[in-house]
């Protein structure tokens, strides 16, 4: 079950692959059809204008990451250790994640794949490589039903993600990117408690 759950999610995040790009090639085309005219230029000056205010709205800050497509606000982090209530089943002790994911577009996305394709958490503990962190099992059952729920334009699902530990000394730190490949916004350490 654990492979299906994650072919599929794999599948759903190549689908949201563009979600951070979608609107800078819709600007890109629509600037490309305006320079043509000699109103050109004031619709350039808009453009840029608007592009700008758009990209200042992508960000990741106090838990709370937004891209174009979506949005999500972490609520909650702890570690647990391996075999307690939300990791029985791991070796390793999880660093678990609380979160709510906002659909802010028309496009299909469930907050599953919403925070694989925005976030990679990372574990600083080798000198020579990154060390990009596992995702571990469902540490909240009450998700199990609702992490691949299609999320309403403008509604919001909550969901947890959990990620497998090196050691119990080193923050995480949670990278989130435009989309998956796309340009990083931002990134918080979390200190192991």
């Amino acid at each position: 079950m654990k492979k299906y759950l994650f072919a599929l999610i794999i599948g759903l995040i190549l689908i949201l692959a563009a979600c951070g790009d979608s609107s800078e090639s819709e600007d890109a085309s629509a600037e490309e059809s305006n320079s043509t005219s000699d109103e050109s230029t004031e619709s350039d000056s808009g453009s840029e204008e608007a592009k700008t205010e758009e990209n200042s709205d992508v960000y990741f800050k106090d838990n709370e990451a937004k891209i174009n497509d979506l949005k999500i606000k972490i609520t909650e982090t702890k570690v647990i250790p391996a075999g307690e209530s939300g990791n029985e089943h791991g070796e390793k002790p999880v660093f678990a994640i609380w979160y709510e994911a906002t659909n802010l577009s028309d496009k299909e996305i469930d907050p599953s794949t919403a925070w694989i394709a925005m976030f990679t958490a990372i574990q600083d503990n080798d000198p020579n490589a990154v060390n990009e962190l596992e995702v571990g099992a469902l540490p909240d059952e009450a998700h199990l039903d609702s992490q691949l729920e299609n999320i309403k334009k403008n509604g919001t699902v909550e969901n947890s993600v959990a990620y497998e530990l090196d050691d119990l000394e080193t923050p995480v730190t949670l990278v989130a990117n435009q989309g998956v490949m796309g340009d990083e916004i931002g990134r918080q350490d979390y200190e192991i408690k």
